[in-house]
């Protein structure tokens, strides 16, 4: 499995970004994909998770929660985060993630795209 995310970049504060993360190879035992981040000083976050099956929401970090929306496509190729109202608390480093099933842990990692938020 693949994964390659994209659609990083600066924006003010209150603006929005789309990151898309484009999924490949042999997705069949995939049981969720996930965006996470990695602030300046910080360590890794999980933002947002849904089920690679059907779609459907697992969680959002609380400090997303209401601003930020994760999505999948029907041809289950690409998962989205949509971000708004960004925060510089938001600027990042933001992977998207793969866990197989009955596994505990994020197995599959794509490479970061920066996201920075200037306030």
């Amino acid at each position: 499995v693949q994964l390659q995310a994209s659609g990083g970049g600066l924006v003010q504060a209150g603006g929005s970004l789309t990151l898309s993360c484009l999924v490949s190879g042999r997705t069949g035992n995939i049981y969720s994909i996930g965006w996470f981040r990695k602030a300046p000083g910080k360590e890794r976050e999980s933002v947002a998770l849904l089920r690679w099956s059907g779609g459907s929401i697992i969680n959002y970090a609380p400090s997303v929660l209401g601003r930020f929306t994760i999505s999948r496509d029907n041809a289950k190729t690409m998962v989205y985060l949509q971000m708004n109202s960004l925060e510089p608390e938001d600027t990042g480093v933001y992977y998207c993630a793969g866990k197989r099933m009955f596994s505990s842990d994020y197995f599959y990692w794509g490479q970061g795209t920066l996201v920075t938020v200037s306030s």
